[in-house]
C-alpha cells in the first residue's frame, strides 16, 4: 500500500505594508473655483456665502461654521475671523468684486441674510433644522456642490479651498508676509509649504536680480 502523500506546509510570506507617497497639494484652478461657486449659488445662497467666505479667507470647515452674526459688519465691510489650531485671530475686509459677481462677498452675505431665518441663534450659518450648522453637514454640502460642479473626487474636500487661496495669491505674486496674514498663520514656515519653484523660475529670478544690480 502506497504511503499517503505528506503535505508540508509552506510558511506564508510576510507582507510589508505599502507606503503611499504623498503627492502634490491639491488645489482648484481659477476656472474650477468659479465653477464651484456657480454650483453653490445655484444650490442655495447659504452654500454660496459659506464656500465663498471659506475660499476668500482660507477657512477650515469648523471656522466657517463658527462665524457669528456679530463677527460680520457689512457697514464697515469687515469680518472677524477666529481661527483654530493656534492660528491668528484677524479682522479682514469683506470684498466686493464688480468684475466677477461670483466672488462678491458683500452680495453673497446680503443675499443670505435676507433669507436667513431669525431663530435666535448667534451663528451666521444655520442648518435646515435651525441652529448652528455643523462641520459634518458643511462637509457633506461641499461634496454635493463640488460633485455638481464636475470636480474630480480628490478635490471634493473643503480644505482644498485654503490650499487654493494660498496658491492663487502666490501665483499672483503676492508678498509672502501678506499671504501669511491672509491665511492667519503664526509662523511663516506654515506659509512656505505652499511655495514651490522650478529651476528655471529660480534662474530667471536670479538673472533679474543681477541685472538690476549690475
Amino acid at each position: 500500500m502506497a504511503n499517503p502523500a505528506v503535505i508540508i506546509p509552506i510558511p506564508a510570506k510576510k507582507v510589508r505594508p505599502i507606503r503611499i507617497k504623498r503627492g502634490r497639494m491639491t488645489i482648484l484652478t481659477p476656472p474650477e473655483t468659479l465653477a464651484l461657486l456657480k454650483a453653490a449659488r445655484k444650490r442655495s445662497t447659504r452654500d454660496w456665502a459659506m464656500i465663498l467666505l471659506a475660499y476668500r479667507h482660507g477657512l477650515r470647515a469648523s471656522e466657517v461654521c463658527g462665524i457669528k452674526l456679530a463677527d460680520v459688519d457689512l457697514k464697515s465691510g469687515s469680518i472677524s475671523i477666529r481661527r483654530l489650531k493656534g492660528s491668528l485671530h484677524t479682522i479682514q475686509p469683506v470684498y466686493q468684486h464688480r468684475g466677477q459677481p461670483l466672488l462678491d462677498e458683500t452680495a453673497a452675505l446680503r443675499a443670505w441674510l435676507r433669507k436667513r431665518s431669525a431663530d435666535g441663534s448667534d451663528y451666521l450659518f444655520l442648518s435646515q433644522k435651525g441652529g448652528k450648522l455643523g462641520r459634518t453637514q458643511f462637509f457633506r454640502n461641499f461634496q454635493m456642490v463640488a460633485e455638481s460642479a464636475g470636480l474630480p473626487v480628490e478635490k471634493r474636500h473643503p480644505h482644498v479651498l485654503k490650499h487654493s487661496l494660498a496658491s492663487h495669491l502666490i501665483a499672483g505674486n503676492a508678498n509672502l508676509a501678506l499671504v501669511r496674514q491672509a491665511l492667519g498663520h503664526r509662523s511663516i514656515n506654515s506659509t512656505m509649504q505652499y511655495v514651490g519653484t522650478s529651476d528655471s523660475q529660480a534662474a530667471e529670478a536670479l538673472q533679474k536680480a543681477l541685472m538690476g544690480l549690475f
